[in-house]
């Protein structure tokens, strides 16, 4: 866990790869922890890995690759964070919402204005300041 943190932190691109592997560990902090350091490394290549993971069966990981996405204004990752609006958790949901508004676009901008009907006034909250960022505010 703490080798996929560090690694990010050093901003050696040497590590994308096996970060990108770590991805797929077993251990959910691992899985986390790679998803923060991809995008701190400002690794694109990762990004359909990353895509992936927002399908993770923990909560935690979902929640960091929905952000690392954000990190990295991933176009491609528009529909699958939207998508993610439907997850059971509100912090995913927040953390998609929020990404969205960092990669901006029509499509993305649809996708937050659905979620100012979100069940949760958290996420609905996350909505209008995503909207107010894509306004320029």
């Amino acid at each position: 866990m703490a080798a996929a943190r560090d690694l990010g932190k050093l901003g050696d691109k040497r590590a994308i790869p096996f970060l990108i592997r770590a991805l797929k560990d077993d251990h959910m902090g691992v899985r986390n922890n790679a998803a923060f350091s991809l995008a701190e490394l400002r690794a694109t290549e990762a990004i359909p890995d990353l895509i992936r993971i927002l399908n993770d069966e923990e909560q935690g990981v979902r929640k960091s690759a929905a952000k690392a996405l954000g990190m990295l204004k991933a176009a491609d990752a528009v529909e699958a964070l939207g998508k993610t609006l439907k997850d059971e958790n509100y912090r995913v949901r927040k953390s998609a919402v929020r990404s969205l508004g960092q990669i901006g676009g029509k499509e993305a901008r649809k996708y937050i204005e659905m979620a100012l009907k979100d069940p949760d006034s958290i996420v609905q909250t996350q909505a209008e300041e995503s909207l107010d960022k894509l306004r320029g505010f």
